[in-house]
């Protein structure tokens, strides 16, 4: 709902700068209160923990071995991979030291955080952005044919 419908929506009605600014306020806030949560539960509900267990065994699908690849060549690589598909939260979480601790975030932690948010709100408000603008040009041009 968030990525799908909102996301467009304020970009589309906001403009690409606003826009993006405003849902990189909204996506801090969700996934800032999602972390509180998800501490405060001491309950890995997305299995996040559990894919933390056993991160480290044979690879054998194409995205699992892109994710070992940046985990070998630093957080860096890890963060900017994973924010392109998930977001600040689960981004986070994953990267977290230890499985199971449910501990907050130390300065590591909100460094991933906070530049997952940056990395993943620029790349998501540049495609959705893309996608707008693609659709307005398709229509105008299905308007010119067709009036």
């Amino acid at each position: 709902m968030f990525d799908w419908v909102i996301y467009p929506s304020v970009i589309y009605h906001c403009g690409v700068l606003w826009g993006g600014l405003v849902m990189t306020v909204l996506s801090f806030l969700l996934c800032f209160m999602t972390m509180k949560f998800y501490d405060w539960s001491k309950t890995d509900w997305l299995g996040i923990e559990a894919v933390k267990s056993f991160r480290d065994e044979d690879k054998t699908d194409i995205y699992a071995r892109l994710i070992g690849w940046a985990m070998r060549h630093g957080d860096f690589f890890t963060m900017i991979f994973l924010s392109i598909k998930f977001d600040p939260f689960i981004v986070t979480a994953y990267m977290r030291k230890g499985v199971s601790q449910y501990n907050g975030m130390n300065r590591r932690d909100w460094m991933i955080f906070v530049g997952s948010l940056m990395f993943g709100n620029l790349y998501w408000t540049l495609a959705v952005f893309s996608g707008i603008s693609a659709f307005e040009w398709i229509w105008q041009g299905i308007k010119h044919l067709v009036g």
